[in-house]
């Protein structure tokens, strides 16, 4: 039970890799709060566990940091917040629009920012000695992507160098985990011959699951990663190096 009675935040919980983060850390004993902008798929994410899910649209900092201040008030504290949520599309560079590029940035990067606010304003309130592990991706090394969503996961790198650099005096740690190609929803959206491209390039030969990067986020959020602050952990079959 790595993780017995902590506190902790995972948005977009409804699926793919925020579902499997969810339900590891539930069963080492985290006290989950799910947040999706799809309720019943953050419930459907955490039946038969005691978390709890909420439906947030974290690019709107009002309904965060509302969502901060119910968790505070019911739990006491935020141990840990996952930064997972996100969106992309396959738009090529000259074909993304002035909509489509704010959006990106308003989820990916703005979204993960207004929820580390939140949960760090929390944890230095309550004196807690937590941890934030912001979801960046191997695209943001590789260039092997959609220019905005390569844009906001690499900003997501910086922000967390940022935020551990600042913050480290305080006992609150910050990772980035940086995943590779990922068998979600997101990814089957991809037309198969970009999907078997992608796999060509992974010298382990496959995409990872989902539960392989929630065995890395539980490493992360878990005491083992004590003294473990601004750093980038790669789960990408080799396919990049950090």
């Amino acid at each position: 039970m790595r993780l017995k009675d902590k506190v902790t935040v995972i948005t977009g919980a409804g699926q793919g890799m925020g579902r499997a983060m969810a339900r590891l850390f539930a069963a080492q004993g985290a006290q989950v709060v799910a947040l999706d902008l799809n309720l019943a798929a953050a419930q459907e994410t955490l039946a038969g566990s005691n978390g709890q899910a909420f439906r947030v649209n974290i690019a709107d900092s009002g309904e965060v940091n509302a969502l901060f201040d119910s968790v505070q008030l019911q739990h006491g504290r935020v141990d840990v917040l996952v930064n997972n949520a996100g969106v992309g599309s396959v738009d090529a560079f000259s074909d993304i629009s002035d909509e489509t590029w704010a959006r990106v940035i308003q989820v990916n990067l703005s979204g993960a920012f207004y929820c580390a606010r939140a949960a760090v304003r929390v944890m230095q309130k309550t004196g807690t000695r937590g941890t934030v592990i912001n979801v960046s991706s191997t695209a943001a090394a590789s260039g092997d992507g959609p220019a905005h969503y390569c844009a906001s996961k690499a900003a997501l790198m910086g922000l967390t160098r940022s935020m551990a650099k600042e913050l480290a005096a305080q006992g609150i740690r910050v990772n980035s985990l940086v995943p590779g190609p990922t068998n979600t929803p997101m990814m089957q959206g991809i037309p198969q011959e970009w999907s078997d491209a992608i796999i060509r390039g992974v010298p382990m030969g496959r995409m990872a699951e989902p539960e392989d990067i929630a065995r890395a986020a539980l490493f992360l959020a878990s005491d083992d990663a004590g003294f473990v602050t601004g750093q980038n952990l790669a789960v990408n079959g080799g396919s990049a190096f950090f």
